[in-house]
Formats: structure tokens, C-alpha cells, sequence
């Protein structure tokens, strides 16, 4: 007999143009989502660490429509994550509040930590919204990549690659960080 606690679960690997991409889901939702890894294997692998994760091959009609947007995501598409269900048991009420602003965050829309929290409810945490968005189980369907460090910076990202990847899937989105590019130089004469 099987305990009613353990979750039922299955998961996919799937190759986009940006590399190789992971999603386990349990009855509810989405329960985690790997971003571009070189490998199936290294994707195989981070998706396995988490208990209740399966191979199965039945998917929910949900699921094959994601893995549609996610491949359109990774081609440079406009996708709109937001009706994607989302199995976030076990997830604390300010991590749950912090996510649920995030994900009202459209297709190249980007704010700051701090202004997240205000918008969360949580004014004056910027540091613990960075925290519970360093957690996200489901990056790009939690658009934790469009949180930006105050004054516009970067700011860390806990993905493969760190914010090198965060900096790509912004750009791939039409937004640009960082210092303006250096004027024409002057040749001196």
C-alpha cells in the first residue's frame, strides 16, 4: 500500500535550441523545471535528486502544451507562462506570496527585489525575496530571471551558468542590463 504522502510523479527531458531542458510534474502541477544544461544526462540527473520524481511517460495534456511553450521560449518566442499549474506543497506563506507577484510579471517585464516584496506584500525584504527566489523550483514559469538587483543590476541567479544565463534569457526577452554601450571613441586628431 502506497502512503498517501508520497508524491506520483513524472518527468521529461526535452532539447531546445538553447540546450537541454527538464520538467517533473505530480498530479497537482509543476513541481520543478531545469534550466539549459549541455546534457540530457546532467538534466536527468538534477531532476532524479528530488524524491518522488518518476520516469513516467504518461503525460498530462498540461505538460505537453508546456513542453510546446518551453520550446517556443527557448526559440525566442513571446510565451505567456502564466496558466501553468504549479504543485508548490511544502512552500511557506512569504515564498508563496513572493512567487505569486513574480509570476505577474509579463514577457520581458523586469522589476527589483525590493519593488517585488512591496508588490508582494513584504515591503523592506529585498534580501529574503532574493532568498525564496534562490529556491524557485520552477524558474521561467516563476520568472525569477526577470528580478533585478537594485539600480537595475543584475544580481545573482542560482541557475546553470549564474546570472551569465540570467543576463541571456533577459536579452532573449528584449531587455538589456547593464551599462550602456561605450560611445563611438574618438580617433584623437
Amino acid at each position: 500500500m502506497k502512503p498517501t504522502s508520497q508524491i506520483t510523479a513524472g518527468h521529461a527531458v526535452l532539447e531546445t535550441v538553447i540546450g537541454f531542458m527538464g520538467i517533473a510534474w505530480s498530479e497537482k502541477g509543476l513541481i520543478r523545471l531545469c534550466l539549459p544544461e549541455r546534457s540530457r544526462e546532467a538534466v536527468e540527473r538534477r531532476l532524479l535528486r528530488h524524491p518522488g520524481v518518476s520516469a513516467s511517460t504518461d503525460q498530462p495534456s498540461w505538460v505537453v502544451d508546456l513542453i510546446a511553450k518551453i520550446k517556443a521560449y527557448a526559440a525566442g518566442e513571446d510565451v505567456d507562462f502564466s496558466s501553468v499549474p504549479v504543485d508548490l506543497d511544502g512552500v511557506d506563506d512569504f515564498r508563496l506570496a513572493i512567487y505569486d507577484a513574480a509570476r505577474k510579471l509579463g514577457f520581458g517585464e523586469t522589476t527589483t527585489y525590493g519593488e517585488l516584496a512591496k508588490r508582494a506584500g513584504h515591503a523592506g525584504l529585498p534580501r529574503e525575496t532574493g532568498a525564496a527566489l534562490g529556491a524557485n523550483p520552477v524558474p521561467l514559469v516563476i520568472p525569477c530571471h526577470r528580478i533585478l538587483a537594485a539600480g537595475g543590476k543584475i544580481g545573482g541567479f542560482s541557475a546553470p551558468g549564474g546570472s551569465a544565463t540570467k543576463e541571456k534569457m533577459l536579452a532573449m526577452e528584449g531587455v538589456r542590463v547593464g551599462p550602456p554601450p561605450a560611445a563611438q571613441a574618438s580617433f584623437g586628431f
